[in-house]
């Protein structure tokens, strides 16, 4: 199949913003897309001018602009796996107190693509579109133990003290993900709080997405962790068995 070159370069560029952390300058957008300068300044202009880059006033560097966000919207909205979720998350928050949350994997990580906020007033929450990576969040370990298509990190950035860092010791826990078939986040990603995930199975078996909770670590209490899993688990098994039905 032939490709239109120009626009293989612009997805390509656009691939680069979204890795970017800091932004991208135009000097290195070239040598990453292995083309001259003036041919990476044309492409990202063309993409700013339609919304799906913007250029930062201050540093003078490019990242991922507003468009994109609108379009990512779309998607969420759109999703099946995210429509036939959405009363079990609601059943997730009645039984536990504790926000829910689905994601499925995305661009090396966690995409977070609905959730139902806790009633508390003390709570954790991450936004829907949210990128979290797949070793140190309960949702991430889930789709690394069991979504076929995962692949380990290259780097275990630690976040808290708590973050696993090692790749044998994150093996390990994996397989512990897989026997026991939930994962559990215990302050890994952001000191204070815990997540329990469990995975989502479609019709073919294939885990499609993981569902989950998470909370205030005074809340979701060690000792409260396997009542709170068990319940994940039923709920978890209940969306599974509903998208079973569904070839």
């Amino acid at each position: 199949m032939s490709e239109i070159k120009s626009l293989a370069r612009g997805l390509k560029l656009l691939e680069r913003l979204a890795l970017a952390e800091n932004g991208a300058g135009i000097t290195e957008l070239a040598a990453q897309l292995d083309i001259d300068k003036s041919s990476a300044s044309r492409l990202v202009q063309t993409l700013a001018s339609y919304g799906f880059a913007e250029q930062d006033p201050d540093t003078r560097r490019y990242r991922l602009g507003p468009r994109i966000v609108t379009l990512s919207r779309y998607m969420l909205t759109r999703m099946p796996l995210r429509d036939e979720a959405k009363p079990y998350l609601r059943r997730l928050v009645e039984r536990t107190g504790e926000g829910a949350h689905l994601a499925i994997l995305s661009q090396g990580g966690a995409l977070y693509i609905d959730q139902v906020e806790s009633p508390a007033t003390l709570r954790a929450t991450t936004g829907v579109g949210t990128v979290a990576p797949l070793h140190c969040t309960a949702l991430g370990k889930v789709l690394l133990a069991f979504d076929a298509n995962a692949r380990m990190p290259e780097e275990l950035k630690a976040y808290t003290p708590r973050t696993i860092t090692s790749p044998e010791t994150l093996r390990m826990h994996l397989e512990q993900t897989r026997r026991q078939g939930y994962a559990i986040d215990d302050e890994e990603y952001e000191y204070g709080v815990r997540c329990v995930a469990v995975p989502v199975f479609d019709y073919r078996g294939k885990a499609v997405g993981a569902i989950g909770i998470s909370g205030p670590a005074g809340r979701i209490s060690l000792e409260r962790l396997p009542e709170l899993a068990a319940i994940t688990k039923q709920i978890g098994q209940e969306l599974t068995d509903r998208l079973s039905f569904r070839p």
